[in-house]
């Protein structure tokens, strides 16, 4: 972070010695609080929707440990947990989860994680990246660049994309300032890019930093566990029930009252800068691209659409089965007399 700083601000000459001294000593003294993520999430994989008909919708989940979900106990707690069981109700389909996402990720990560999910097919792809390209100084220009990549490879495969852009780590209770100052304008900044980046190449986004700077810094205690680094599970069924309905918009399983525009709610059709510097202003709110015969003519500036969904109702949230068709036993444990497949079905 604070070689980030140095980037960011120009250089060591700009921030001065004293400057960078504390800016080391504070990224110092937050690692060895927040520690180093140890232990795998639970696997969220598998057949989501049990009893429900087909055919099955496929997502796949990417990016680092808020995709994940480093933390939680159960399965039920992670992020595609919530997702997928969200998609399963809105549809009343099957759902299949194949979650590349690994802890530690930064966006150079992304093209392994499409090689994995890409034979699956996947209707939808979910990315949560960018925290730690920030904490591990990774230029803005750089992770734009490589998250550009891979939303071009999804899209060229016929795979809508969502990105939760980058949160604001300025809520991070362990930086201190002016260490929390450096990490919510690169974090913000960088999220702001990843919009954009993102929208150029046919995919939506959904400002996390938002959620993150009012919600998590309100609820700390009960939105961010024991690390004051990575989500409780709490703070994960938020994160993912925001990004939700933009999931079912992308599937087009948007609710009908959610189709048009809602003016009153602040949503219009606005050119791509605008769009990206509203998002961020109100807590999970979506940028999503525009067909190109209903772009303004004679505008120098790409339009998007800025949308404010609402919250899908909550519902509950399921562990997966391993299985198309399998069933689960009294104790929610899957009945070992079934057959168990590796893949999903076409």
């Amino acid at each position: 972070m604070a070689a980030a700083a140095a980037l960011g601000g120009g250089g060591l000459s700009v921030l001065g010695g004293s400057l960078w001294g504390l800016l080391v000593a504070e990224a110092q003294l937050a690692r060895r609080t927040i520690g180093n993520a140890e232990g795998d999430p639970p696997p969220a994989s598998g057949w989501y929707g049990h009893g429900r008909p087909g055919p099955a919708l496929k997502i796949a989940l990417l990016g680092d440990s808020s995709a994940a979900g480093y933390g939680v106990e159960d399965v039920e707690e992670t992020p595609g947990a919530t997702i997928a069981s969200g998609v399963a109700e809105a549809a009343d389909r099957r759902v299949y989860l194949h979650s590349a996402a690994k802890v530690g990720a930064q966006t150079k990560d992304l093209q392994g994680q499409i090689d994995q999910v890409l034979p699956t097919e996947p209707h939808v792809a979910v990315i949560f990246i960018g925290a730690n390209d920030v904490t591990h100084s990774v230029t803005i220009k750089t992770s734009v660049r490589l998250l550009g990549q891979a939303v071009r490879r999804l899209r060229d495969a016929g795979v809508e994309v969502v990105v939760g852009t980058c949160p604001d780590l300025g809520t991070i209770e362990p930086l201190a300032p002016p260490l929390k100052q450096v990490a919510r304008v690169w974090s913000r900044r960088l999220a702001a890019a990843q919009a954009t980046c993102v929208l150029e190449h046919g995919g939506r986004t959904v400002a996390l930093a938002s959620i993150l700077a009012s919600e998590f810094s309100r609820l700390s205690d009960l939105l961010f566990g024991p690390d004051r680094f990575h989500p409780s599970a709490a703070g994960y069924h938020r994160m993912a029930s925001v990004v939700l309905p933009t999931v079912l918009a992308a599937l087009d399983l948007a609710p009908a009252e959610d189709v048009p525009l809602e003016y009153a709610r602040g949503e219009a059709m606005l050119p791509i800068d605008i769009a990206v510097l509203e998002a961020a202003r109100h807590p999970g709110a979506s940028v999503e691209p525009v067909e190109e015969e209903r772009q303004p003519s004679g505008g120098r500036s790409r339009f998007v659409l800025l949308r404010r969904r609402r919250r899908q109702p909550e519902t509950d949230v399921e562990a997966p089965n391993e299985a198309e068709g399998e069933e689960r036993d009294g104790d929610g444990e899957p009945d070992g007399d079934l057959s168990v497949s590796e893949a999903p079905a076409s």
